[in-house]
C-alpha cells in the first residue's frame, strides 16, 4: 500500500491569494493543499482539520489553543508568521510532537514591506479625522457634504509606543506639521528626540493629544492599558486610532466614550474578537471608522508571508524542517 499523501491546510485566506502570491509547486507535487477562505470557529475547526498533517496560519487570524490541538490527531506541523504566535499553545504543540515553523523576518524579502502597517495607520488616521467613511456612505446614497473634519497641521499626535511603527508614524506627523509626543514604559528622552518627538508621562499624552495612536505589542502589561480613565482624560475633540491589537483598549469603555461622544471618534483596524461579529455595536456607531485588520494586508507583505510558509512546508516534506520555534518537539 502506498503511503498516504500529506495534507496541508491554509487557513483564513480571506482574499483568496495564498496560492497566487507564492510558489507552492514543491509542496503541491508531494501534498494535497486545501485553502480555507473563511474563518473557522474552534468546534468546526476540530472537525474539518482532523485529516490534515500541516496547518498554515496567517498572523493571529486563527487561535490554536490546547483544546483544539489535542483534537487534531494527524497534525505534525504548524507554520506561523513571525517568531511566535500569541494565540498558539506552544506547550501543547510540543507535548504532542507538533513542530512549529516560524518565518524569517530578517530575510531580504521582508525588508521592503515593513511600512505596510504604518501606512495603513496613517491612512486610517486621515480617514477618521476627515469623516471619509461616513461621507463615502452618504455619497453612495446620493447625499453631499454633511460633516466637518480637522486639519492635522498644528495638532498634537500622541504615540502610545515608539517602536518601529511608532517611529514611522512620528516621521509622517513631522511632514504634516504636527507636534509629536510619545509614551511607553521604557521610552527615553533621547529615543523620542531622534524622531522629532517629545517623551511625556502617560497621563499627559492622553490629556494633550488631539489624536492618540496606539503602537504597542499586546502583552499582559499592555492588555486594557487604555481604559475608562485614559479615555476620560482625552479632549472631547480628540480621536483614538488603534492598528495594534484590540485588547490593548477596554472595548466596553471605548464604546461608552464613543456613544456618549466624550471623544470625537475612533479609527479601528483591530478588535477583541476577529472577525468582528456582524451585530457588534462598533459596526453601528457613526463616529467610528472601521477596517478589517488590514495593517499588514498588502500584496507585497502577503507574498513575503506565504513565500516563507511554502518554504517551511517544503523543508518539512524533505525531512529537514527549518526555523523550528519548538525544537523540543523534534526530540519528542
Amino acid at each position: 500500500m502506498e503511503p498516504a499523501v500529506p495534507r496541508v491546510a491554509i487557513l483564513d485566506d480571506y482574499a483568496g491569494v495564498a496560492l497566487r502570491y507564492a510558489d507552492w509547486y514543491s509542496v503541491q507535487k508531494r501534498a494535497g493543499i486545501t485553502v480555507f477562505g473563511r474563518h473557522l470557529a474552534e468546534a468546526e475547526a476540530a472537525e474539518v482539520l482532523q485529516p490534515f498533517d500541516v496547518i498554515c496560519t496567517l498572523r493571529e487570524r486563527m487561535a490554536l489553543p490546547r483544546t483544539l490541538i489535542e483534537r487534531l490527531p494527524n497534525l505534525k506541523l504548524i507554520t506561523i508568521v513571525g517568531r511566535s504566535l500569541p494565540n498558539l499553545d506552544m506547550a501543547a504543540a510540543t507535548e504532542r510532537g507538533v513542530l512549529v515553523a516560524h518565518s524569517d523576518f530578517a530575510h531580504p524579502r521582508f525588508r521592503a514591506v515593513r511600512d505596510a502597517t504604518p501606512e495603513l495607520a496613517w491612512g486610517l488616521l486621515i480617514a477618521t479625522v476627515r469623516n471619509l467613511a461616513e461621507e463615502h456612505r452618504s455619497m453612495r446614497a446620493g447625499g453631499w457634504q454633511s460633516t466637518t473634519g480637522i486639519t492635522l497641521s498644528g495638532k498634537t499626535l500622541g504615540l502610545l509606543g515608539l517602536g518601529r511603527v511608532g517611529k514611522r508614524m512620528a516621521e509622517y506627523a513631522n511632514v504634516f506639521g504636527m507636534r509629536v509626543i510619545a509614551w511607553s514604559q521604557h521610552l527615553t528622552d533621547e529615543t523620542a528626540q531622534q524622531v522629532g518627538a517629545s517623551r511625556v508621562e502617560k497621563a499627559a499624552l492622553f490629556e494633550e493629544s488631539d489624536i492618540v495612536a496606539i503602537h504597542l505589542v499586546l502583552s499582559e502589561r499592555t492588555r486594557r492599558l487604555v481604559g475608562e480613565a485614559e479615555l476620560a482624560a482625552m479632549k472631547p475633540t480628540a480621536y483614538l486610532i488603534n492598528t495594534s491589537r484590540g485588547p490593548i483598549v477596554d472595548e466596553a469603555a471605548l464604546i461608552d466614550a464613543l456613544t456618549s461622544k466624550r471623544i470625537a471618534g475612533a479609527g479601528l483596524d483591530v478588535f477583541d474578537t476577529e472577525p468582528l461579529p456582524a451585530e457588534h455595536p462598533l459596526r453601528r456607531l457613526p463616529n467610528v471608522t472601521l477596517s478589517p485588520h488590514l495593517g499588514y494586508v498588502t500584496r507585497e507583505m502577503l507574498s513575503a508571508f506565504y513565500a516563507d510558509t511554502a518554504e517551511s512546508v517544503a523543508a518539512w516534506l524533505d525531512g529537514s524542517p527549518i526555523r523550528i520555534a519548538n525544537p523540543e518537539a523534534l526530540r519528542g
